[in-house]
């Protein structure tokens, strides 16, 4: 959950060739077609480190992907032994891991983390490795900058980026009578397309992420944001909160009446990031929001029948201010990790996620091993390099895109022309946090008062933001 300023990249989103995102493999220049994993010196003493692999409940094809890699890296860096651990970041299990000291050694982080947890020393300094790899400087600056302190340190570096999308089910689409090639394109028209679905299928028109895991609230801000509304104004902890403005209640306004006058909300209000993909995949969802590139997990988790997959971007109002919230993904190291055990960590950083950006042969053989395991290669996602390397990663894996990007063309067609919008950059998960309770209340309680809900979440952000939490 987190990209801050990413405007510049959206230009370079292409409508065909998307690289696959978030988990693939990798490191080097283009040009010399052998890895950069190769032209490394050697570690010098043998080192064991742990490494986040896939999500909880991945499905055996994707299990078998993976270790493969794991198996290709080992025979390239025999003195390093890799330990794949299952992971899946959550605010609170994040936290609780973080404090118990139980992460592996190399774990992920989305935006809205990184900077915070490298300035309070819970990342590690990964500078040196970091700008000797030979691509460091091709990556977007606004990206990088999600992985660097405030004093120039390097605690993570950027694996993959999104914009905030619509995802809907063309198949419940088909049966409510609406043209799956023509999804909404304003909150009127996802408010009257989810009515419809309901009345036509039984099924949830629209669902909407509830949970109070951060998870709520970071759905309600992608809401405020396209209708124009901000959730803090300023920097650091001079921000002042803004979580109660005119946007947010109207984006909370939508939801009630979609829960309570048109009941096209289907009867459960406390889905998570995952639990919410598991019912769109099983085809319980007409449509919902969340990063646009999904997709991944959908098919590699919950095993989706991609023919009932479609993509389109967030409905923007007219608002000047109103835009996209984008995000991403950072790969970190634990803060007590050895010298030794945090030069392999980059290169297995530098193996598993950078190379099938930036390295021809990385490229393919990252998107020959994924289409051979029937996973995903070519879903929709915001560039973590600059123009020209993704337009010529995009030319190295054309051939072995195996998604349906005819289902994705309303948003690669029309990202292009959204705004992108960072998200809170003060204590963000705080701010999420304190929204979480005004949607559920909201989805659970039909007399909720909106304004007495956004002026408590607003305090509790503010105390927050002031406290640096």
């Amino acid at each position: 959950m987190k990209s801050r300023s990413i405007t510049g990249v959206v230009a370079a989103l292409t409508a065909a060739g998307l690289l696959a995102s978030c988990s693939s493999s990798g490191t080097k220049a283009a040009s010399s077609g052998s890895p950069t994993a190769k032209t490394s010196a050697p570690a010098a003493e043998k080192v064991s480190i742990s490494v986040a692999s896939l999500l909880p409940g991945s499905t055996p094809a994707a299990v078998k992907q993976f270790q493969a890699q794991v198996a290709e890296f080992e025979k390239a860096y025999p003195t390093i032994k890799i330990k794949s651990e299952q992971y899946q970041w959550t605010g609170p299990t994040f936290a609780a891991k973080l404090a118990a000291g139980t992460l592996p050694t190399v774990f992920t982080v989305p935006f809205t983390d990184g900077r915070t947890l490298g300035e309070n020393g819970q990342l590690a300094d990964l500078t040196s490795q970091a700008k000797a790899l030979p691509y460091f400087s091709k990556y977007n600056p606004q990206v990088i900058a999600e992985g660097t302190t405030s004093d120039g340190k390097v605690i993570a570096l950027p694996t993959a980026a999104y914009a905030q999308a619509l995802h809907y089910n063309r198949t419940l689409f088909k049966q409510a009578g609406l043209d799956p090639d023509k999804p909404p394109t304003t909150w009127d028209e996802v408010v009257a397309d989810a009515k419809q679905i309901t009345a036509k299928t039984g099924k949830a028109g629209f669902a909407e992420m509830g949970k109070n895991d951060n998870s709520a609230g970071w759905i309600l801000t992608t809401l405020a944001y396209s209708l124009g509304g901000r959730m803090e104004t300023g920097t650091g902890k001079a921000s002042k909160a803004t979580l109660n403005n005119d946007k947010t209640k109207q984006a909370l306004q939508i939801l009630h009446k979609m829960r309570w006058d048109d009941k096209s909300m289907g009867s459960n209000f406390d889905y998570g990031w995952s639990d919410i993909n598991q019912a769109f995949s099983a085809g319980k969802v007409g449509m919902y929001v969340s990063g646009s590139d999904v997709f991944n997990s959908l098919v590699s988790t919950d095993k989706i029948d991609a023919s009932i997959y479609g993509l389109s971007t967030i409905p923007i109002a007219s608002d000047p201010n109103a835009g996209v919230l984008g995000g991403g993904t950072l790969a970190a190291v634990r803060p007590d990790a050895k010298d030794a055990e945090k030069a392999a960590a980059v290169k297995w950083i530098d193996f598993y996620y950078e190379q099938p950006l930036v390295d021809q042969q990385g490229a393919v053989r990252n998107a020959q091993t994924l289409k051979a395991s029937n996973q995903p290669v070519g879903t929709p996602a915001l560039p973590v390099f600059d123009k020209a390397q993704y337009d010529l990663a995009n030319t190295w894996i054309k051939s072995y895109i195996n998604v349906p990007q005819a289902q994705m063309k309303s948003f690669t067609d029309n990202v292009f022309g959204q705004k992108l919008a960072a998200e809170p950059a003060a204590s963000t998960q705080s701010v999420y946090h304190a929204l979480d309770t005004v949607v559920q209340a909201v989805l659970t309680q039909q007399g909720a008062n909106i304004d007495s809900l956004l002026q408590s979440a607003n305090d509790s952000a503010q105390s927050a933001i002031s406290q640096g939490k």
